[in-house]
């Protein structure tokens, strides 16, 4: 009996000890296996192809001549795939394009800004986290930016004092640091020395949660890490950064007045007189609303360019670098808009201080 096998496409792996290659292309291989199952030995021939698929495979089955008996027919058995290839025409333009990373950071940017309003307003915050977060952004910054407003303000003071005291208005030194200071210098400066500090680390820990799928460990436990991780960092960093700019606000001062006395000679007690006739209610409230902004900036930002680190320690890196990056250009943004808002039309603060 002729029997006759029909052999579909298949991974064609080659064994050099049963495997003969002809010039030629077609390959002899020797089966042990059905030399059990029918008595003599088969060898089957067929075109090699080296770990790739055959679409099309010729096969036939020659008998070993070397037990005696006669050769058999060639049995020639040829495969056609059916399988049709999708028209790449019908794809459309939508399938094929991707959205620019940048893109779809900052949509994360505000999903995670609404996560975190409505899980606040539902009362869903980690305390505890809170609470080290807190006391991270809060009382371990404030050596840094207690120094960093000091050294501005004797900055500023000296081209003050040196321009002011020639036309005659030492009375005006105060009141007009005083205003720099409330309005622009303490929440801007305050701003950068956490967002250098603070954000950067928020946006490498998360990276680094992300890339070694910590933020999947935490799913797997049932937390959410927008409850976990984010909510907590972005709540420390809106209830600390007010209280951060009135101590520089406080400090800057205090060193502007004694760089004055000392230096220029203008007295302590002029330029706090003059800042207190200059200052209102309205220029302390709009500092901590200017604070409060940029603190939300920061540790959304920061926490949003963390949870979509992609690759390694590269990534992670990348992700930081951009990550403080952005967070001052939207302190710069930030800080414009709301001067815009808060202080329009002409003012009067310094009537009182000539």
């Amino acid at each position: 009996m002729q029997t006759a096998f029909h052999f579909h496409s298949f991974l064609c792996f080659s064994n050099r000890r049963n495997t003969t290659a002809k010039p030629d292309g077609w390959m002899k291989m020797q089966t042990p296996h059905l030399k059990k199952l029918t008595g003599r030995e088969v060898h089957y021939a067929g075109r090699h192809e080296s770990l790739m698929t055959v679409p099309s495979t010729r096969l036939c089955a020659i008998a070993n001549t070397d037990d005696g008996s006669p050769p058999s027919v060639p049995v020639l058995q040829e495969y056609t795939n059916t399988n049709h290839v999708p028209n790449s025409e019908a794809e459309t333009f939508l399938s094929k394009w991707s959205p620019p990373r940048y893109l779809w950071r900052g949509l994360s940017v505000l999903i995670l800004a609404g996560q975190v309003i409505i899980r606040t307003l539902k009362g869903k915050v980690h305390w505890r986290n809170t609470l080290q977060q807190l006391e991270r952004v809060g009382p371990r910054s404030v050596g840094v930016c207690l120094l960093t407003s000091a050294f501005v303000g004797m900055a500023f003071t000296i081209q003050f004092v040196r321009e002011f005291t020639r036309l005659g208005l030492n009375r005006s030194v105060g009141g007009v640091l005083s205003l720099a200071f409330a309005r622009e210098l303490s929440p801007v400066v305050t701003s950068i020395v956490v967002a250098g500090r603070i954000g950067s680390a928020y946006a490498a820990e998360l990276g680094t949660m992300q890339v070694s799928e910590q933020t999947d460990t935490l799913r797997v436990l049932g937390a959410d890490p927008v409850d976990y991780l984010v909510t907590p960092r972005v709540i420390a960093s809106c209830i600390a950064l007010p209280f951060l700019t009135l101590m520089c606000f406080t400090v800057g001062m205090a060193s502007s007045a004694l760089l004055a006395d000392s230096v220029y000679g203008v007295s302590i007690n002029i330029i706090l007189d003059s800042a207190q006739r200059a200052l209102k209610s309205w220029d302390i409230i709009s500092a901590m609303i200017k604070s409060q902004v940029f603190g939300a900036i920061i540790s959304v930002v920061s926490c949003a360019w963390g949870v979509t680190t992609l690759g390694g320690a590269k990534g992670v890196g990348e992700s930081t670098t951009s990550a403080v990056v952005i967070s001052l250009v939207g302190i710069f943004i930030a800080d414009f808009a709301l001067s815009y808002c808060f202080f329009q039309g002409a003012g009067d603060s310094l009537k009182n201080c000539i």
